[in-house]
Formats: C-alpha cells, structure tokens, sequence
C-alpha cells in the first residue's frame, strides 16, 4: 500500500510540474494561435495554427502588460498577435505597417510613410472601387502620426481587414508575440488538412 501511495505521489508531482512549466512556456514563450477570418489573406489561410514568439518583444507581467525584461521592439513587416483595443478578450493578428514616429498617409489605397511610398509586397487589393474618406477610411486615411510606445497594423488583404485605419493604434503593451510558424493548417470547405503549410515560416 506505502509503494502505491508513492508511485501515485510521483506521478501527481511529475503532472504538477507538467502543468506549471507548459504555462510558463504559454505565459512568457511560445503560445499557439489560430485564425478565425480573412483578413490577411493570402498570407495567412482561415484554420492556419501559429505558433506566436511571446519573448522577442520582451517578458511581460500578465495582468497588468508591464514589460519586466526587454528584448526588442516590433518593426515594419512584422506580423503581431495583440490584444484588440476595442475588446480586450479577443486576440486580433495584423501586420506592422508604422511604428512610434512614423507618420502614415493612405491615398487611394497607396500608402505612405514618412512622405515616402512604402514597400508593400505583401499588400493586396481585391476591390477596384475607391472609398472617399468621407464614407470611411479604408482607402484614404490620415496623414497621423504613431505616438510613442504604439503601433499601426493593418490586414494583408487591405480591402478586407478591420484594423488601426478604423479603431486606431495598438499599443505596445498589448502585443502578445509575433507569430512565426505554421504548425497545422485545416481547410474546412473540404474538410483536409493543407499539408503544404505544415511547418511555413511566416513572413
């Protein structure tokens, strides 16, 4: 009986420590994150798993997003998982467009940093229609300038996103990580898995 209570003992605390080191991993390393919608097509497929570096921005407390140890800043090009602004329940996932300083125009759908037209390779436009900025600001937006500690992010699929050209900036703090891999893909209109996924750097 003394042999069973200490077998069931052990493996109570290897569960234990089981537990506590995957939600370190979760809380300040790596967490996975799938995506719900379109908005950033052709980069990223609805049913794409990630797996988002929540480290390389720095060590984060939790519940109060204070940085503790910090490793670097977001740039241009990445593509960041963050805490939507306007419900902070929901994890929103959208490209770096501008950082702190920056000052971004859009004009007719062009978009402009610092005065200078940005290289957008990643950018797409599926709706030829121009939307004057009196209707809404998807297609002219601005000239504002990125206040300090915040971001601008906008979706890859630039007619189809909803993002800082609609509710503003993110702010620094609220970024979870920036996403890296493709570890699973799943495409439910035909009910497979998109093997050739499986394993993609994300750029």
């Amino acid at each position: 009986m003394e042999k069973k209570k200490a077998v069931i003992k052990e493996y109570a605390k290897a569960i234990f420590i089981a537990i506590l080191i995957a939600l370190f991993i979760r809380t300040f390393i790596v967490q996975a994150f799938k995506i719900p919608s379109g908005s950033m097509l052709p980069t990223l497929q609805v049913g794409d798993w990630l797996l988002v570096n929540k480290f390389i921005y720095g060590v984060k407390i939790p519940a109060v997003r204070k940085t503790l140890i910090p490793v670097s800043q977001p740039e241009r090009g990445d593509i960041v998982v963050f805490i939507y602004p306007m419900d902070r329940s929901i994890d929103f996932i959208k490209r770096v467009i501008a950082v702190a300083g920056d000052t971004i125009v859009i004009k007719n759908k062009k978009i402009f940093i610092n005065g200078s037209p940005m290289n957008d390779p990643y950018g797409v436009y599926t709706d030829n229609l121009i939307i004057p900025p009196s209707v809404q600001p998807r297609d002219n937006f601005g000239p504002v300038t990125v206040p300090e500690g915040h971001i601008f992010v906008m979706g890859d699929n630039r007619d189809s996103s909803y993002d800082s050209r609609f509710w503003g900036f993110v702010n620094c703090r609220d970024i979870l990580g920036e996403a890296f891999i493709i570890y699973w893909s799943w495409n439910s209109d035909v009910n497979s898995v998109r093997w050739s996924r499986l394993g993609k750097i994300i750029r």
